[in-house]
């Protein structure tokens, strides 16, 4: 099983301004192509925040993936902050400036700036957008930085996505609504085929009034090879059925 680590770059949400929906998609995304991700990073816009919050990244991690602080403000600073950090220099790249230039008329400094990139690394053209994405390996470790606006975010890593899937990998969730059903009533039951199916994830979500109006979504999920549907869908299956009759 491959690890990965998502960094979210920006004070805007650390302030609670903006809704952090970049991790939930990375997040998602990198559990389908193969990657148990371990943990995910917020710190502001500041050049040792963003450089250390890579380099712990990667020590744990086989996969980085970032978003935020690529475009032409100031205070976007995550290519500088990312070549600090790992010592490379940071230079004009042709194939990002004419990814840039087929977007404007004519170019300025900012626009420019948005063409610096660290030595070693391959910009990935954004069509949702203007700042190109990054892709560069690091001591065999694979890190994506990508800009912060969704959209560019889900544009450009449609484009990547296929570089970094897991060969032969395979995962597959699926979940039921059970109204009627008390959580506390379920959890016995559910630890039990946790703890005889450690391949398996097995979690109940609570929703409704707990005593007027009770019910659970039961979340039932595996990786492996394709055999996993099977799996999920009988222990699904027989879980429903027990606990339908408890309620």
């Amino acid at each position: 099983m491959k690890k990965a680590v998502i960094i979210t770059i920006g004070n805007e949400i650390l302030s609670g301004r903006t809704l952090n929906t970049n991790f939930t998609y990375i997040a998602r995304k990198l559990t389908y192509l193969g990657y148990d991700v371990l943990r995910g990073i917020i710190v502001k816009d500041d050049i040792e925040e963003i450089g250390n919050a890579f380099k712990s990244a990667i020590e744990s991690s086989d996969l980085v993936v970032s978003s935020g602080g690529l475009g032409p403000t100031y205070d976007d600073m995550t290519l500088l902050s990312f070549s600090k950090a790992f010592n490379l220099k940071l230079t004009l790249n042709n194939d990002a400036l004419e990814m840039i230039k087929e977007k404007f008329d004519n170019m300025t400094p900012e626009r420019e700036k948005m063409a610096m990139i660290p030595e070693n690394c391959v910009p990935i053209r954004n069509d949702a957008g203007t700042a190109p994405g990054v892709l560069v390996n690091i001591n065999n470790k694979n890190i994506i930085i990508l800009p912060g606006v969704p959209r560019e975010v889900e544009s450009i890593f449609e484009n990547v996505q296929e570089r970094i899937k897991v060969p032969g990998y395979v995962y597959y969730d699926k979940s039921l609504r059970l109204d009627g059903v008390l959580e506390s009533i379920a959890a016995p039951l559910i630890k039990e085929y946790a703890k005889n199916n450690p391949d398996l994830y097995i979690k109940s979500h609570p929703y409704g009034i707990e005593f007027s109006k009770p019910g659970i979504e039961l979340e039932v999920s595996g990786r492996g090879d394709s055999s996993i549907y099977e799996k999920v869908d009988r222990v699904l299956r027989e879980l429903s059925e027990k606990l339908m009759v408890k309620r």
